[in-house]
């Protein structure tokens, strides 16, 4: 199959987090980009050798000048990355979100990864987990058998989650955490790099430290990058 056959999709998000999704994207060979869409940069410039193509507002008249099958938001942020796929949606409800997964990833039986994530170069993801929408199972990040990770939400690179662990929406396990076997951590939370989790951590809290201990809560939306 030549390239010019593949689907074609966008990437929402010009930044050095779009250009990995752009290359993951190349590898696997499943789609065509054809462009990046950012509110932040200027149309017709370049990124990563592809066009900016214009706005998400732009995002109706371009799926018809592009014949676009899907997009990718590509930003890092969850709750950013949730916002803007929302507004997509709104905008132009008849365009999908696909996932995209790196070769090298090691995707177990029964695993099931929803529309929009992102598996990046040397994770694994173990047999009968369950990824939610938007997502970003980041490099070598791992979730072991049995997992649950909420939509929207995030592991970074190197954090790693026993079997059985429960991650709710929109939280984020920071570069090097570790999260031992049948762990729960609720929605919109934040675990700190290299963090040890040992036990429950509840929704809306940021937890660090070996073992992690929750040190504040925080509202959906706040800044953790």
């Amino acid at each position: 199959m030549s390239l010019s056959t593949h689907p074609h999709i966008v990437i929402v998000g010009a930044s050095g987090h779009g250009k990995v999704v752009a290359d993951i994207v190349e590898q696997e060979g499943r789609y065509r980009v054809v462009g990046f869409v950012d509110t932040y940069k200027t149309a017709d410039s370049d990124w990563y050798d592809l066009k900016i193509l214009g706005s998400d507002l732009d995002l109706p008249q371009l799926v018809g000048t592009w014949n676009l099958s899907g997009a990718i938001v590509a930003i890092g942020d969850n709750w950013t990355r949730y916002q803007v796929t929302e507004r997509i949606q709104s905008l132009v409800p008849q365009l999908g979100f696909v996932s995209a997964c790196h070769p090298s990833a090691q995707v177990g039986r029964g695993v099931t990864i929803g529309a929009g994530t992102v598996i990046m170069a040397g994770a694994v993801i173990n047999s009968d987990t369950t990824i939610g929408e938007g997502c970003i199972i980041n490099t070598k990040a791992s979730l072991d058998h049995d997992c649950i990770l909420g939509s929207f939400s995030s592991l970074a690179p190197g954090a790693t989650c026993g079997g059985n662990v429960t991650i709710g929406a929109l939280s984020a396990i920071s570069q090097g955490a570790n999260v031992i076997h049948g762990i729960t951590i609720g929605s919109n939370t934040v675990i700190g790099a290299s963090a040890l989790v040992l036990r429950d951590i509840p929704d809306f809290s940021v937890a660090f430290g070996i073992p992690a201990r929750v040190v504040r809560k925080r509202d959906a939306g706040d800044r953790y990058l």
